[in-house]
Protein backbone atom coordinates (compact mmCIF):
# COMPACT_ATOMS: atom_id res chain seq x y z
CA UNK A 1 0.00 0.00 0.00
CA UNK A 2 1.26 3.50 -0.68
CA UNK A 3 1.05 6.67 1.63
CA UNK A 4 -0.53 8.82 -1.66
CA UNK A 5 -4.10 9.23 -1.38
CA UNK A 6 -5.14 8.83 -5.43
CA UNK A 7 -8.66 8.09 -7.62
CA UNK A 8 -7.81 6.89 -11.24
CA UNK A 9 -11.33 7.01 -13.16
CA UNK A 10 -13.10 5.77 -10.56
CA UNK A 11 -16.76 5.55 -11.54
CA UNK A 12 -19.48 4.20 -8.91
CA UNK A 13 -22.91 3.08 -9.11
CA UNK A 14 -25.16 1.22 -6.95
CA UNK A 15 -28.06 -1.53 -7.90
CA UNK A 16 -31.28 -2.45 -6.86
CA UNK A 17 -34.14 -5.02 -8.52
CA UNK A 18 -35.13 -1.87 -10.85
CA UNK A 19 -32.49 0.08 -11.70
CA UNK A 20 -29.21 1.00 -11.73
CA UNK A 21 -27.64 4.66 -10.04
CA UNK A 22 -25.04 6.25 -10.71
CA UNK A 23 -22.93 8.12 -7.94
CA UNK A 24 -19.66 9.34 -9.07
CA UNK A 25 -18.44 9.37 -12.55
CA UNK A 26 -15.21 9.20 -14.04
CA UNK A 27 -13.06 11.05 -10.85
CA UNK A 28 -9.54 11.17 -10.85
CA UNK A 29 -7.50 13.02 -7.97
CA UNK A 30 -4.73 13.11 -6.43
CA UNK A 31 -4.71 14.09 -2.24
CA UNK A 32 -1.95 16.04 -1.12
CA UNK A 33 0.16 14.77 2.02
CA UNK A 34 -0.12 16.30 5.40
CA UNK A 35 -2.93 18.67 4.27
CA UNK A 36 -6.81 19.17 5.02
CA UNK A 37 -8.67 18.63 1.93
CA UNK A 38 -12.69 19.05 2.24
CA UNK A 39 -15.25 17.21 -0.39
CA UNK A 40 -18.64 19.68 -0.38
CA UNK A 41 -21.52 19.29 -2.31
CA UNK A 42 -25.02 19.26 -1.42
CA UNK A 43 -26.91 15.79 -0.02
CA UNK A 44 -26.83 12.60 -2.70
CA UNK A 45 -23.76 14.14 -4.68
CA UNK A 46 -21.52 11.30 -3.34
CA UNK A 47 -19.59 12.85 -0.57
CA UNK A 48 -20.16 9.97 2.16
CA UNK A 49 -19.49 7.42 -1.03
CA UNK A 50 -15.72 8.64 -1.79
CA UNK A 51 -15.03 8.50 2.35
CA UNK A 52 -16.76 4.86 2.29
CA UNK A 53 -14.31 3.94 -1.01
CA UNK A 54 -11.15 4.96 0.90
CA UNK A 55 -11.85 2.81 3.63
CA UNK A 56 -12.98 0.34 1.84
CA UNK A 57 -16.26 0.02 3.27
CA UNK A 58 -17.84 -0.35 -0.46
CA UNK A 59 -15.47 -1.53 -4.15
CA UNK A 60 -15.52 1.03 -6.82
CA UNK A 61 -17.75 0.27 -10.34
CA UNK A 62 -14.93 1.23 -12.20
CA UNK A 63 -11.39 2.73 -11.52
CA UNK A 64 -8.31 2.46 -9.34
CA UNK A 65 -7.85 4.09 -5.82
CA UNK A 66 -4.27 3.93 -4.15
CA UNK A 67 -4.47 4.23 -0.62
CA UNK A 68 -2.50 3.88 2.60
CA UNK A 69 -3.25 0.97 4.90
CA UNK A 70 -3.75 2.30 7.95
CA UNK A 71 -7.16 4.90 8.11
CA UNK A 72 -8.94 6.41 11.05
CA UNK A 73 -12.46 7.06 10.22
CA UNK A 74 -14.42 9.34 12.68
CA UNK A 75 -18.45 9.49 11.86
CA UNK A 76 -20.83 11.89 11.99
CA UNK A 77 -22.29 10.63 15.21
CA UNK A 78 -19.65 9.85 18.12
CA UNK A 79 -21.13 6.26 18.42
CA UNK A 80 -19.46 5.97 22.10
CA UNK A 81 -20.55 2.63 23.64
CA UNK A 82 -22.48 4.44 27.06
CA UNK A 83 -21.68 1.43 28.99
CA UNK A 84 -17.62 1.62 28.41
CA UNK A 85 -15.53 4.16 30.31
CA UNK A 86 -13.81 7.03 28.22
CA UNK A 87 -10.44 5.38 28.07
CA UNK A 88 -11.89 2.00 27.40
CA UNK A 89 -14.05 3.52 24.18
CA UNK A 90 -10.58 4.98 23.47
CA UNK A 91 -8.84 1.86 23.06
CA UNK A 92 -11.59 -0.10 21.39
CA UNK A 93 -10.05 -0.29 18.05
CA UNK A 94 -6.78 -1.41 19.47
CA UNK A 95 -8.66 -4.06 20.48
CA UNK A 96 -10.16 -4.87 17.62
CA UNK A 97 -6.73 -4.79 15.95
CA UNK A 98 -5.36 -7.17 18.53
CA UNK A 99 -2.91 -4.22 19.32
CA UNK A 100 -3.68 -3.55 22.76
CA UNK A 101 0.34 -3.40 23.83
CA UNK A 102 1.47 -1.49 27.06
CA UNK A 103 2.99 1.03 23.98
CA UNK A 104 -0.19 1.62 22.59
CA UNK A 105 -2.25 1.95 25.72
CA UNK A 106 0.05 4.39 27.27
CA UNK A 107 -0.32 6.27 23.56
CA UNK A 108 -3.91 6.57 24.31
CA UNK A 109 -3.92 8.30 27.89
CA UNK A 110 -1.07 10.66 26.85
CA UNK A 111 -3.74 11.74 24.26
CA UNK A 112 -6.62 12.03 26.51
CA UNK A 113 -4.17 14.21 28.69
CA UNK A 114 -3.27 16.15 25.87
CA UNK A 115 -6.09 17.31 24.34
CA UNK A 116 -7.81 17.91 27.54
CA UNK A 117 -9.47 14.68 29.11
CA UNK A 118 -7.15 13.81 31.50
CA UNK A 119 -9.89 14.03 34.53
CA UNK A 120 -12.65 11.81 32.49
CA UNK A 121 -10.39 8.68 31.24
CA UNK A 122 -12.75 6.69 34.22
CA UNK A 123 -16.12 8.77 33.09
CA UNK A 124 -18.73 7.52 31.00
CA UNK A 125 -19.73 9.08 27.82
CA UNK A 126 -23.60 10.49 29.33
CA UNK A 127 -20.71 12.44 31.83
CA UNK A 128 -19.57 14.13 29.20
CA UNK A 129 -20.86 17.14 26.88
CA UNK A 130 -21.14 16.31 22.90
CA UNK A 131 -18.02 18.67 22.25
CA UNK A 132 -16.12 16.09 24.16
CA UNK A 133 -17.76 13.27 23.36
CA UNK A 134 -16.47 14.38 19.61
CA UNK A 135 -12.91 14.86 21.17
CA UNK A 136 -12.87 11.81 21.96
CA UNK A 137 -13.92 10.02 19.08
CA UNK A 138 -11.49 11.68 17.64
CA UNK A 139 -9.05 10.56 19.62
CA UNK A 140 -10.28 6.61 19.35
CA UNK A 141 -10.13 7.22 15.63
CA UNK A 142 -6.15 8.77 16.21
CA UNK A 143 -5.07 5.75 18.56
CA UNK A 144 -4.30 3.70 15.93
CA UNK A 145 -1.98 6.07 14.55
CA UNK A 146 -3.36 6.78 11.24
CA UNK A 147 -1.69 7.56 7.80
CA UNK A 148 -4.97 8.64 7.14
CA UNK A 149 -8.05 10.64 8.73
CA UNK A 150 -11.45 10.56 7.43
CA UNK A 151 -13.87 12.82 9.11
CA UNK A 152 -18.17 12.40 7.94
CA UNK A 153 -19.30 15.41 9.23
CA UNK A 154 -18.45 15.36 12.12
CA UNK A 155 -19.80 18.33 13.61
CA UNK A 156 -23.15 18.48 12.43
CA UNK A 157 -25.10 16.85 15.74
CA UNK A 158 -23.72 19.77 17.31
CA UNK A 159 -25.09 23.44 17.98
CA UNK A 160 -23.39 25.78 16.43
CA UNK A 161 -21.53 27.56 19.44
CA UNK A 162 -20.18 23.85 20.26
CA UNK A 163 -19.29 23.49 16.90
CA UNK A 164 -17.16 26.32 15.98
CA UNK A 165 -15.62 25.81 19.75
CA UNK A 166 -14.73 21.65 18.20
CA UNK A 167 -13.93 22.25 14.81
CA UNK A 168 -10.90 24.46 16.14
CA UNK A 169 -10.50 21.82 18.50
CA UNK A 170 -9.60 18.83 15.95
CA UNK A 171 -8.27 21.48 13.36
CA UNK A 172 -5.23 22.11 15.66
CA UNK A 173 -4.74 18.33 16.70
CA UNK A 174 -4.70 17.46 13.49
CA UNK A 175 -2.25 19.82 12.72
CA UNK A 176 -0.33 19.44 15.61
CA UNK A 177 -0.08 15.43 14.37
CA UNK A 178 0.63 16.13 11.06
CA UNK A 179 -1.88 13.79 9.91
CA UNK A 180 -3.93 13.73 6.22
CA UNK A 181 -7.55 14.17 6.69
CA UNK A 182 -10.10 14.06 4.35
CA UNK A 183 -13.20 16.08 5.94
CA UNK A 184 -16.61 16.07 4.42
CA UNK A 185 -19.04 18.33 4.72
CA UNK A 186 -21.94 20.39 3.34
CA UNK A 187 -20.79 23.93 5.32
CA UNK A 188 -19.32 25.95 3.08
CA UNK A 189 -17.76 28.29 6.03
CA UNK A 190 -16.48 24.82 7.67
CA UNK A 191 -14.96 24.44 4.66
CA UNK A 192 -12.84 27.56 4.05
CA UNK A 193 -12.05 27.64 7.69
CA UNK A 194 -10.37 24.23 8.06
CA UNK A 195 -9.25 23.27 4.65
CA UNK A 196 -5.91 23.47 2.78
CA UNK A 197 -7.74 22.23 -0.37
CA UNK A 198 -11.36 22.16 -1.24
CA UNK A 199 -13.06 19.50 -3.70
CA UNK A 200 -16.31 20.30 -5.03
CA UNK A 201 -19.38 17.52 -6.12
CA UNK A 202 -22.45 18.13 -7.79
Amino acid sequence: MSDILKFENVDMSFYDLKKETEVLKNISVVFKENNITTIIGPSGCGKSTILNLISGLVKPTKGIITKPNNIGYMFQRDNLFEWLTILDNVLIGLKIQKKLTIDNINYAKELLIKYGLKDFMGSYPNELSGGMRQRVSLIRALVIKPKLLLLDEPFSALDSQTRIEVSSDIYKIIKDLEIQTILVTHDINEAICLSDNIIILS
